[in-house]
């Protein structure tokens, strides 16, 4: 993917927003700040700790990052807390 090719698709989305399907498959907006569960150890990050994201960013590999007291983690460590 080119940068031309991120930066329309990234134009059509927020830092600050994510849609998330819930176990009842029911599409929600959550917005930053949003509180979620780190599911394991990762930098400083203990499992179970519940943390603030502050920022959502997508990767030239199109992976979603949750940006946490301004270090970027991918969001596959974390669970998002309804």
């Amino acid at each position: 993917m080119t940068k031309k090719e991120l930066a329309e698709l990234l134009k059509y989305s927020s830092p600050r927003e994510i849609y998330v399907i819930t176990h009842y498959n029911v599409l929600k907006r959550v917005f930053c700040p949003f509180r979620v569960t780190v599911l394991q150890e990762i930098g400083a990050l203990k499992k179970g700790q519940i943390v603030l994201v502050h920022e959502i960013k997508v990767t030239y590999e199109l992976k979603t990052v949750f940006i946490i007291n301004n270090q970027a983690f991918y969001y596959y460590h974390f669970d998002i807390i309804m």
